[in-house]
């Protein structure tokens, strides 16, 4: 049962792989998907260094590619961005396809 419990909390390194590939040719980035990192930061000069017009990009394809929206104005932007771990998850979640 405790197997059980870890595997469910376990990241889904799969979907994260998915997400990256998603992320970098949305954006026509010159880095490969298996380059970013987990917890590297998606926003800002940190990490894959995205700007608030590559996000809503994202936002779009991943809208597509999973059958949920991302709004624009939601509180919640800053956490489900802040890492390629941190979206899969929420993606996880939230997926509908």
């Amino acid at each position: 049962m405790t197997q059980e419990l870890s595997s469910a909390a376990a990241p889904d390194i799969a979907l994260e792989r998915e997400v990256a590939a998603m992320i970098v040719n949305a954006l026509n980035l010159e880095v490969k998907p298996e380059e970013i990192q987990a917890e590297d930061a998606l926003y800002g000069e940190a990490g894959l260094g995205l700007d608030s017009i590559d996000i809503l990009e994202v936002a779009l394809v991943v809208s597509k590619r999973f059958g949920f929206q991302l709004k624009a104005d939601s509180e919640d932007n800053f956490r489900i961005f802040a890492s390629l771990r941190s979206l899969s998850e929420y993606i996880a979640a939230n997926r509908v396809k």
